[in-house]
C-alpha cells in the first residue's frame, strides 16, 4: 500500500483550469498537489498544460501563423511590391516548430510549479469518498492523496462519430490534424465550428482543397448573424467550400481515400477526400474520474453538476473548466480556477459568463462578447446598434486587411453595452475593449468619448460606438 500524503488542495487536471488553480492556491499559502495524465508527443514524457497547451490553443495558433505567413507571401506580398520565386512550404519543419513551442510552454508550467512549490503527480487520478485521490502513476506505481479540498479540472475530449472512428491516418481529430507530414490534396472536415474553421484554414492556405460539411442550417449560429455573414463571404473568397445543412451518414476508407455519404437536405451526396477531420464538438472527460460513493453528480452529458460558485454540493469538492457547464474555453477555465482557489482561501471569487470573450483565429479573425442581436430580440431587450467597417480605417487599408467590421449593441434606454461583435484583423485583441467596458457597466457613449490613437485598428471600435447614436464621423449615418 502506498503511504497517504496530505494536502490542503489536490487538483485533478493540469490544463489551463487546473494548473492555474494550483498556482493560485499555492500563492495563497496552501499545500497543493496537481495530478495530470497527459503525455508528450513522441517521447511520451510528462507534459503539463492539458489539451490547450499540448494539442489545442497553442499548437493550432503556431500553425495558423505559419500558414498565414506562407499565404501572405504567395498571395498578398505582391501588393506591397514584394516578390519571391520558387516559394515552398516544408510541412515537417512547420510541425517541428509547433512541437518546439509546445515543449517550451510545458517546461514553463513545470517551472511555475517548482517556483510555487506545487507538487506534480503524473498519472490518472480518481476521486474517492472523503476527498481521497488515488493516482495510477505512469511509472506503474500508485499515489494516495488526502485533501481538504479537491478541484476537478479533467477537461474535455473530442466527440467521436460511431461511423467515422479515428484511425490517426485517414480520419483524425484535433490532435491528428496538427501532425500531417504533408499537405493533403483534399481535406474533408465534419463540423464548421472553431476547430473545423481554424484547421481548415491552415491546410487551405497551404494548398489543400478543403470541404467543410456542417449539419446546422446556419453558419456560426453562436455568433452574431451580421458577423457570421461577413466571415462566410471572406471564407468563400479564400476557397473554403462550406456546405450547410449537410448530415453525414456514412464514412468509409477505400484505397487510401475517405469516402463520405451525406444528405444536403434534398438528396444524398458523396464526397471523396484524402484526409478527414472530425470536429463535431467535445465532451467532458469524466470517464473514470469518480469512484463509487463520492456523491458528485454527473448530468446526462457526463458533465459534473456544480452551482454558480463551481461547488459540487459535496463538502470540499469543486469542479471547473470544460467538465462543467458554460463555454469550453481555456480562459473561462482559468478564471474559474482562480475564483475557486480564492473561495477556498476565504476570499470572494466570481466569474461573469456574460463577459467571457470568444475568438476564432481564422483570417479574418472573429471575436465577440455579450449578447447577439438575436438574443436581444428573443429576450425582449430594447437595443440599438452601431457598426463600422474596417475598409474605412486607415490602418487596415495600410495593412491591406480591410475585410470585416465592428458591431456594438447597446441598451436602447440606458445605453449600457450589451455586446460587441467583430470580424477583421487582430480583433482577438480589440474585443477586450468591449470586455472591460462591460465589466465596468460602461455605455456606448463611454467608448465613444474615449480618445483612440490614430491610425489604429481600434478606431473601428470608437466609430462603431459613435454609430450607436448615429454620429460616426467617417461614414454616413
Amino acid at each position: 500500500m502506498s503511504q497517504q500524503q496530505n494536502f490542503d488542495v489536490v487538483v485533478i487536471g493540469g490544463g489551463p483550469g487546473g494548473y492555474v488553480a494550483a498556482i493560485r492556491a499555492a500563492q495563497l499559502g496552501m499545500k497543493v498537489a496537481c495530478v495530470d495524465a497527459f503525455k508528450a508527443k513522441g517521447d511520451g514524457k510528462l507534459a503539463l498544460g492539458g489539451t490547450c497547451l499540448n494539442v489545442g490553443c497553442i499548437p493550432s495558433k503556431a500553425m495558423l501563423d505559419s500558414s498565414r505567413q506562407f499565404h501572405n507571401l504567395t498571395h498578398m506580398f505582391a501588393d506591397h511590391g514584394i516578390t519571391a520565386d520558387n516559394v515552398a512550404i516544408d510541412v515537417k519543419k512547420m510541425v517541428a516548430r509547433k512541437d518546439k513551442i509546445v515543449k517550451q510552454f510545458n517546461g514553463g508550467v513545470a517551472q511555475l510549479f517548482k517556483a510555487n512549490k506545487v507538487t506534480a503527480f503524473h498519472g490518472f487520478g480518481t476521486l474517492h469518498p472523503e476527498r481521497v485521490v488515488k493516482v495510477k502513476l505512469h511509472d506503474g506505481g500508485e499515489a494516495v492523496l488526502k485533501a481538504t479540498n479537491v478541484i476537478l479540472a479533467a477537461g474535455s475530449v473530442s466527440i467521436e462519430l460511431p461511423f467515422a472512428k479515428y484511425d490517426g491516418k485517414h480520419i483524425v481529430d484535433n490532435i491528428g490534424v496538427l501532425d500531417f507530414e504533408e499537405t493533403p490534396r483534399r481535406l474533408g472536415v465534419i463540423g464548421a465550428g472553431v476547430i473545423g474553421l481554424e484547421m481548415g484554414s491552415v491546410w487551405r492556405r497551404l494548398g489543400a482543397e478543403v470541404t467543410i460539411l456542417e449539419a446546422l442550417p446556419d453558419f456560426l449560429a453562436a455568433a452574431d448573424a451580421d458577423i457570421a455573414k461577413v466571415a462566410a463571404r471572406e471564407f468563400k473568397k479564400q476557397g473554403l467550400d462550406i456546405r450547410l445543412g449537410c448530415k453525414v451518414g456514412k464514412v468509409e476508407v477505400k484505397k487510401n481515400e475517405v469516402h463520405l455519404t451525406y444528405n444536403d437536405g434534398k438528396e444524398d451526396q458523396t464526397l471523396v477526400v484524402d484526409k478527414l477531420l472530425v470536429s463535431v464538438g467535445r465532451r467532458a472527460a469524466t470517464e473514470g474520474l469518480l469512484a463509487e460513493g463520492t456523491g458528485v453528480r454527473l448530468d446526462g452529458r457526463g458533465m459534473i453538476e456544480v452551482d454558480e460558485h463551481c461547488h459540487t454540493g459535496v463538502e470540499g469538492v469543486w469542479a471547473i473548466g470544460d467538465c462543467v457547464r458554460g463555454p469550453m474555453l481555456a480562459h473561462k477555465a482559468s478564471e474559474e480556477g482562480i475564483a475557486v482557489a480564492e473561495m477556498i482561501a476565504g476570499l470572494p471569487g466570481h466569474v461573469d459568463f456574460n463577459t467571457v470573450p470568444w475568438v476564432i483565429y481564422t483570417e479574418p479573425e472573429i471575436a465577440w462578447v455579450g449578447r447577439t442581436e438575436k438574443q436581444c430580440k428573443d429576450e425582449g431587450i430594447p437595443y440599438k446598434v452601431g457598426t463600422f467597417p474596417f475598409a474605412a480605417i486607415g490602418r487596415a487599408v495600410a495593412m491591406n486587411e480591410t475585410a470585416g467590421m465592428v458591431k456594438v449593441i447597446a441598451h436602447a434606454e440606458t445605453d449600457r453595452i450589451l455586446g460587441m461583435h467583430l470580424c477583421g484583423p487582430n480583433v482577438s485583441e480589440l474585443v477586450h475593449e468591449g470586455v472591460v467596458a462591460m465589466e465596468f457597466k460602461g455605455s456606448a457613449e463611454d467608448l465613444a468619448r474615449i480618445c483612440h490613437a490614430h491610425p489604429t485598428l481600434s478606431e473601428a471600435v470608437h466609430e462603431a460606438a459613435l454609430a450607436v447614436d448615429k454620429r460616426a464621423i467617417h461614414k454616413a449615418n
